[in-house]
């Protein structure tokens, strides 16, 4: 009997229907948390069987909360359903290791030219720089905007807690994270970051993030389509995954 069946046996019938009314009851944190993730996604992906995933992540959560530590279980259930879902799209590597170097390529890309100029760059000045026409360049742009490694992979979100630093995130337990300090460390980089973004770019990622607005409800709000918006996020997160992959925060 593993360490979940004994606290299952242990906790006796009142408490396995306790969770499954925790379950029912946070279940819509869960299609939240997968809808969110899955904007970024390929159509093929099957947003109810990271669904049924996330639901795995949110009874493991119930199974290790300690309520002795200073987090809410709301905070932690966040924390262990997201990184079931990203560890399960890690596993299935989608976009393929030739796509994932390209868009690796294009991120670098940007931050060379941007030391270079000393200005934000042009889709065309990247092109030329890539050696791409530019047919090519918005392909591999459309798929660095569908990565699910975003700001879930360092855990820039209202909610996150502990660390999720290329894989940390992906289900290992809060004791293996590392501590609070370098957290703390780790998001005042994105949030310099964050501030070095044209003004808008850094609005719509402020909105989508941390007010965590739609797409659709960020573009009325700035009075722009939603495939603008969208647009505007793609090229956020390029700048921004350049920036923090030179800053050591996502791996190479």
């Amino acid at each position: 009997m593993d360490l979940a069946q004994q606290r299952e046996a242990n906790f006796g019938k009142d408490n396995h229907l306790l969770r499954n009314q925790i379950i029912s009851e946070y279940l819509p944190y869960v299609k939240r948390i997968v809808n969110r993730i899955a904007v970024h996604l390929p159509a093929t992906i099957e947003v109810d069987d990271l669904i049924n995933v996330g639901v795995i992540g949110l009874i493991q959560a119930i199974e290790r909360y300690d309520p002795s530590r200073d987090n809410k279980f709301i905070t932690y259930a966040v924390f262990r359903i997201k990184g079931a879902v990203l560890s399960e799209l890690r596993s299935r590597d989608f976009l393929g290791r030739t796509t994932r170097r390209k868009i690796r390529d294009l991120e670098k890309a940007y931050l060379k030219l941007e030391q270079k100029l000393g200005r934000d760059v042009t889709d065309e000045e990247v092109a030329e720089e890539m050696d791409m026409d530019l047919e090519q360049f918005y392909k591999v742009k459309r798929m660095s905007s569908i990565s699910f490694v975003s700001f879930e992979e360092v855990g820039y979100t209202s909610h996150s807690e502990g660390t999720s630093v290329s894989g940390s995130l992906a289900g290992g337990d809060t004791s293996d994270a590392l501590s609070l300090t370098t957290m703390k460390e780790i998001k005042s980089t994105i949030a310099k970051n964050i501030d070095l973004l044209p003004e808008k770019e850094k609005l719509v990622i402020s909105l989508y993030y941390s007010d965590e607005l739609t797409m659709k409800e960020i573009g009325q709000v700035l009075n722009i389509t939603e495939s603008r918006v969208s647009q505007i996020h793609a090229q956020a997160i390029i700048r921004l995954r350049s920036k923090l992959r030179r800053d050591g925060l996502l791996e190479e």
